[in-house]
C-alpha cells in the first residue's frame, strides 16, 4: 500500500435489524483489517459471516429490529464504545444506522468518530419524498412521484395514473415498524395498486414513482466519501448489470465504467446539499430523454463498494478511516473494467435477465478483474458460513417447490 492507516484508531461496522448475510458488512472488515485496523461489528449472532471473518477483532452479538426506540440505540453504541476502550470510527451499513448517528452526534462524539452533517440532512436523504424534494430544488433530475397521504389519494392516483406505477416505502426506520411494500415493487394495473392499498391504511407509508422502462434504461451506481467541506476525496462510477431481486434490489453484479458527467452531477449535487461522508447513489440513464435519473441516495457505505478501489488502493471506507484519523487520502484512479459478484445471488439474477429486455451497453466486454463479495482466498470462513446458512432455506424452498409440483401432478391426473 502507498499509504498506512492509522492502527491505533479501530472501526465499528454498525447495523440494526435482522439480515445476517449482508457481504457490505464483511467486505468492510476485510478492507479495513488488511491495513491493520482493529476492526469491531455489530452482529445479530454469534454465527454470521462477519463474525467468521479472520479480520475481525470482536463481535458484538446485539440482535435489532430497527424498531426501537433512539434512546435504547444509542445507549446500546455507548456501551459497545466503552468497552472498546477508545475513540473508535463508526461506519454505518443500513440507512437506520446512519439516521441514528447523525441526528444524535453530541451523545456519540465523545466515543467514536464520524463525519459531521446537517442532523436532519441523512434522514432527509433516506426518505425518498426528502430526496424528491431535494432534487427539485437542485435541479436533479430524478421519476415523477406522488405522496399520497390517504387512501383517497391513492384512488386519485390510480384515476389518472400511466401504469405500470412503482411503489416505494417512504422512511427509513417506518419501513422496519409498518413497511407497505416489500422493496421496490412494480405494479401494472390500476385494480392491482387498488387492491395492494387496501393493507397500507389511511396513511399510506408510500411513494408511487413514474416507471422508467427497463428495455429503455441503464442502472448506474456513484460511490463516493466527501469530506468536511463535500470536497470528494474519493469518486467511483459504475454500470450495474445485475440485481435480486431483478431490477430493484441489491446489485448482484457490476461493473467500473469511467462516467465523468455522472461524477460531476453527483459531486455538484452533494456539493448543494452539503454532506460529509460515504454515499451510494443508484442512478437510471433514461434513453428516452437522455437523463440520469436519481433513484436512491444512501448516506452510507453500499454493500457493493468493494467493486470500487483506485490504483492508490483507496476505497471509500478506507477514505473515510484516512480523513477521520486526521491523514491524507492518496489520490488515483479507478479500476476500469473491473467487476463485482455477489455469488448467492447472482446465478438466480442471471436467470431472471435472460428475457427481461435490459442491457447494459456500457459494459465492457470482458472484465479487468474480479472481486468476490464473499469469497477471498486469506479469509475464507464468511464464504463458509454463508454457504451453511443458506443451505436450510434453500432447501426448504425446493421442498416446498417439490411438494407444490407433487401436489399439481396428482390433482391434473385425478381430472383426466
Amino acid at each position: 500500500m502507498p499509504f498506512a492507516a492509522d492502527r491505533d484508531v479501530p472501526a465499528l461496522i454498525v447495523k440494526f435489524g435482522d439480515y445476517p448475510l449482508h457481504h457490505g458488512g464483511v467486505g468492510a472488515i476485510r478492507s479495513l483489517g488488511r491495513l491493520g485496523v482493529p476492526v469491531y461489528a455489530i452482529t445479530e449472532d454469534p454465527y454470521t459471516p462477519a463474525a467468521a471473518s479472520r479480520y475481525l477483532r470482536r463481535a458484538f452479538v446485539w440482535p435489532t429490529s430497527g424498531t426501537e426506540e433512539a434512546g435504547h440505540l444509542v445507549e446500546g453504541l455507548l456501551r459497545i464504545g466503552r468497552r472498546i476502550g477508545r475513540p473508535t470510527v463508526l461506519v454505518p451499513t443500513d440507512e437506520e444506522a446512519a439516521v441514528l448517528i447523525a441526528e444524535h452526534q453530541d451523545d456519540l462524539a465523545d466515543a467514536f468518530l464520524f463525519p459531521r452533517v446537517d442532523p436532519g440532512l441523512p434522514r432527509r436523504l433516506a426518505s425518498k419524498q426528502g430526496l424528491h424534494e431535494l432534487c427539485a430544488e437542485h435541479g436533479v433530475p430524478s421519476p415523477s412521484a406522488a405522496f399520497p397521504q390517504s387512501h383517497g389519494d391513492v384512488e386519485a392516483f390510480a384515476r389518472t395514473a400511466r401504469f405500470p406505477v412503482v411503489a416505494k416505502n417512504r422512511e427509513a426506520f417506518v419501513r422496519r415498524r409498518r413497511p407497505a411494500v416489500n422493496g421496490t415493487t412494480r405494479i401494472t394495473t390500476r385494480e392491482g395498486l387498488l387492491a395492494l392499498a387496501r393493507d397500507w391504511g389511511e396513511e399510506p407509508g408510500v411513494i408511487l414513482q413514474e416507471y422508467l422502462p427497463r428495455e429503455e434504461a441503464e442502472d448506474w451506481i456513484v460511490h463516493a466519501c466527501f469530506g468536511a467541506d463535500a470536497t470528494p476525496l474519493a469518486m467511483f462510477t459504475g454500470v450495474k448489470v445485475r440485481s435480486w431481486p431483478p431490477h430493484a434490489g441489491m446489485t448482484a453484479s457490476a461493473y467500473v465504467v469511467e462516467n465523468p458527467e455522472l461524477a460531476d452531477l453527483a459531486a455538484r449535487f452533494v456539493k448543494q446539499i452539503g454532506f460529509s461522508g460515504i454515499v451510494d447513489l443508484d442512478l437510471r440513464f433514461d434513453r428516452r430523454d437522455g437523463q440520469y435519473k436519481l433513484l436512491d441516495f444512501n448516506p452510507r457505505m453500499g454493500a457493493q463498494f468493494r467493486l470500487f478501489e483506485s490504483d492508490a488502493g483507496v476505497d471509500v471506507v478506507r477514505a473515510m478511516h484516512l480523513d477521520l484519523t486526521g491523514r491524507a487520502v492518496p489520490e488515483g484512479e479507478q479500476r476500469t473494467g473491473h467487476r463485482f459478484v455477489v455469488e448467492n445471488i447472482d446465478l438466480p439474477a442471471l436467470l431472471a435477465y435472460r428475457r427481461s429486455g435490459y442491457t447494459t451497453p456500457h459494459a465492457p466486454a470482458r472484465a479487468s478483474g474480479t472481486e468476490l463479495a464473499w469469497l477471498a482466498g486469506d479469509d475464507p470462513m464468511p464464504f463458509l458460513t454463508m454457504v451453511a446458512r443458506c443451505v436450510r432455506p434453500g432447501a426448504k424452498h425446493l421442498y416446498q417447490l417439490w411438494r407444490t409440483g407433487r401436489r399439481g401432478a396428482a390433482t391434473g391426473s385425478g381430472g383426466g
